[in-house]
């Protein structure tokens, strides 16, 4: 799978007249054995068109990330399900941005590792999914 997530690597050295010289290699995810892949243009139609359809989320401008909020009936609704997000997470090693205020409970979704959308929010996002109906 090709992959358009770019990763840099960077090293600095000293020359004899003190100078400072950088010399910088641009790499894919897709070279880096074990990483997570971003979603390739054609995973990303599919998954990303079910998930605004059915589930309603949206894609963060300026960001490769994806977000939904949820309401729920009171506060001890929305933690029952943040905790139940957690447990999950926690056993994808794939953690959501959020922030909950009373019976509010907003998700932003994207994977640090590859710097965008992976396979991971997807998963992640369709278990929500099924958890907020709860």
């Amino acid at each position: 799978m090709n992959c358009s997530c770019l990763h840099w690597q960077v090293s600095v050295s000293g020359t004899e007249a003190g100078a400072v010289r950088i010399s910088v290699a641009q790499t894919t995810a897709s070279t880096m054995a074990g990483k997570i892949q971003i979603l390739s243009p054609e995973q990303r139609e599919q998954w990303l068109s079910t998930l605004h359809n059915g589930g309603q989320w949206v894609e963060v401008v300026g960001r490769d990330a994806i977000y939904k909020e949820f309401i729920f009936k009171d506060f001890n609704q929305a933690f029952g399900f943040m905790s139940r997000v957690a447990l999950q997470a926690e056993k994808m090693d794939h953690h959501p941005e959020w922030f909950n205020v009373y019976n509010k409970v907003q998700i932003t979704l994207s994977t640090h590792e590859c710097g965008g959308l992976s396979q991971r929010d997807i998963d992640l996002a369709n278990f929500i999914d099924q958890m907020s109906v709860f």
